[in-house]
């Protein structure tokens, strides 16, 4: 066995994550010693503004990094010694490692939403994508989208000013966008990228008429992977996109960062299937 990990998680519901089992089966076959633990907001009884003090807790226990979830993205910003280029673009940060003293911020959520886009819906119309969610999340897939040369990213968000502050950041191309039903009416595709759906959030983050068959649907929520967004919009007949290849996508990279050594991203898929069925 190689010199040992210890990384993990902060957020908010995250006991259905699939993170910790895909991280560890992976160091495994690598031949790690490699440990992944659940900080979870509402099992702690902290609030998302304990992140600041959980990241100094997890430095002093000698972990050598953290993946970031919902709602802390952003809020972790604040308590970084360094955060890299897209990190920073984005404004929000998804994995934090731990050199000696420091904390140095990442994102891996917009590679990973844009590697899974074109694994899945290689060929759909970019033309005009709706965005739904203005979060940390929200943020890394726009960047994502615009990378891959979406002509325009319309954003709604149930927070106006936040849909406004990411618009505002962002290339041209991204707009703060309108009315829910005319903007569905009128857009390519739909990026759902808010906590509905998730185990701890269940529900439908868009009235199932509006979805159109014509238009192509993605959500980044994997637990369940078959959200009720995924289930409805298939069922409308779009082309669909579950949040399982984000998930593994970032997770391929968070793993480099963590250890410094290249992950089978083909292994950590199948292996996410594997656990995704053990887990239905």
């Amino acid at each position: 066995m190689r010199d040992g990990y210890l990384v993990g998680l902060i957020g908010s519901g995250i006991g259905p994550s699939l993170s910790p089992a895909l991280h560890e089966r992976e160091a495994a076959e690598l031949g790690l010693h490699y440990r992944y633990r659940r900080w979870d907001l509402d099992d702690l009884g902290e609030q998302p503004s304990a992140v600041g003090e959980l990241l100094a807790r997890a430095r002093a226990e000698g972990y050598r990094g953290l993946n970031i979830t919902h709602p802390c993205k952003q809020l972790v910003l604040d308590h970084l010694d360094e955060i890299d280029s897209d990190a920073a673009a984005l404004g929000a940060v998804n994995t934090v490692v731990f050199d000696g003293t420091r904390a140095l911020g990442h994102n891996t959520d917009h590679s990973g939403f844009a590697r899974s886009l074109q694994r899945g819906l290689p060929d759909v119309a970019l033309d005009r994508v709706l965005l739904l969610g203005a979060g940390g999340a929200g943020a890394a897939v726009a960047h994502a989208l615009l990378g891959l040369g979406a002509g325009e990213v319309r954003i709604v968000d149930l927070d106006a000013d936040r849909a406004a502050e990411l618009a505002a950041s962002l290339p041209e191309r991204a707009v703060t966008g309108g009315r829910l039903d005319d903007e569905l009416d009128k857009a390519d595709g739909l990026v759902h990228a808010t906590p509905t759906g998730m185990a701890a959030h269940p529900g439908l983050p868009v009235p199932a008429a509006l979805l159109r068959p014509e238009m192509w649907v993605a959500d980044v929520v994997y637990r369940p992977l078959a959200t009720e967004l995924v289930v409805t919009a298939r069922q409308r007949g779009c082309r669909v996109l579950d949040g399982g290849g984000m998930a593994v996508f970032q997770a391929v990279d968070a793993f480099r960062l963590f250890t410094g050594l290249e992950p089978n991203a083909e292994r950590m898929l199948r292996h996410f299937a594997e656990l995704e069925g053990a887990h239905v």
